[in-house]
């Protein structure tokens, strides 16, 4: 594994990881249900991400199901000591590939020991709560259910608690029962919802981690981004997540892929320095 983290390092709780990670939901088949077309290029895809020197891998037992975090046992099990995997709950795959909540005490029990069960694993680094719907946050108390999850860090069984698709409320709320380290909501270069609460995250040292950071199943389309990217010769996406990470140091970032070629080109972001006007073209967008 190489010496540098790609984008810098930033700390959860009391682990180091690159602001560059990985998120493995690609690794599974066609809508994240059933076993992907090429299972080797899927390993080969995570051992190429930590060669790169990505420490942060995003998963959920729930991607395949099973699947992604079988792939991730295969391809880097027995891990090195400074690869941190972060996981979720509250969430099932039914037969038809929909994706019903699961926070009953119960679910999420099965849901923590089905992690570890699949990744091999004694302890869990970070797992998020997941709590809303698909892109935004669902209004409602999440004290039971982050309850149960508090109780299985102290049985040993989790280091660290995040959130996912949570709003203000949700994570004050969480925030009396036990310590947040992530939070990890829908948001990109287009999509600027949260743009007051990574700020108050920054402030407390509290990672914020947004998913489809490049638009998710329909990827981000900007004329404003594609000029800015042909002005520095670089690819529209590798220029979103370069955005990403210069908008606050406290984003980390978790592209999802399943090509050797588009990882580089995710890892690439990292090394991109946005000048200025570059920047304030950008932040227009949303």
């Amino acid at each position: 594994m190489t010496s540098t983290r790609p984008g810098g390092t930033f700390t959860l709780g009391d682990l180091t990881v690159a602001r560059m990670g990985y998120g493995a939901m690609q690794l599974a088949g066609p809508h994240v249900f059933g076993p992907p077309a090429d299972r080797d290029a899927a390993v080969a895809v995570l051992r190429e991400a930590v060669e790169l020197g990505i420490n942060h891998i995003d998963t959920a037992d729930f991607y395949g199901p099973y699947v992604t975090n079988e792939i991730i046992r295969e391809a880097l099990h027995p891990y090195p000591d400074d690869l941190h995997i972060v996981t979720k709950v509250g969430s099932l795959r039914d037969a038809e590939g929909n994706w019903p909540r699961a926070l009953a005490p119960e679910q999420l029990r099965q849901a923590v020991h089905d992690n570890l069960d699949h990744l091999g694993l004694d302890v869990l680094d970070v797992v998020n709560l997941r709590v809303g719907g698909f892109d935004r946050p669902t209004p409602g108390s999440i004290t039971e259910p982050f309850t149960v999850l508090a109780q299985l860090q102290q049985e040993g069984l989790i280091k660290h608690l995040g959130l996912s698709t949570v709003n203000y409320e949700q994570l004050a709320e969480a925030q009396s029962i036990a310590p947040v380290v992530c939070v990890q909501n829908y948001y990109n270069i287009a999509n600027r919802d949260d743009d007051d609460v990574i700020g108050s995250l920054a402030a407390q040292g509290i990672a914020y981690v947004p998913y489809f950071p490049l638009g998710g199943f329909s990827p981000l389309q900007s004329e404003e981004l594609n000029a800015v990217a042909a002005r520095l010769g670089a690819t529209p996406m590798a220029v979103a997540l370069a955005w990403l990470l210069k908008r606050s140091p406290n984003i980390l970032l978790i592209p999802g892929t399943s090509s050797v070629a588009h990882l580089r080109e995710n890892v690439s972001a990292a090394a991109l320095a946005l000048p200025e006007d570059a920047s304030t073209e950008l932040d227009r967008i949303g």
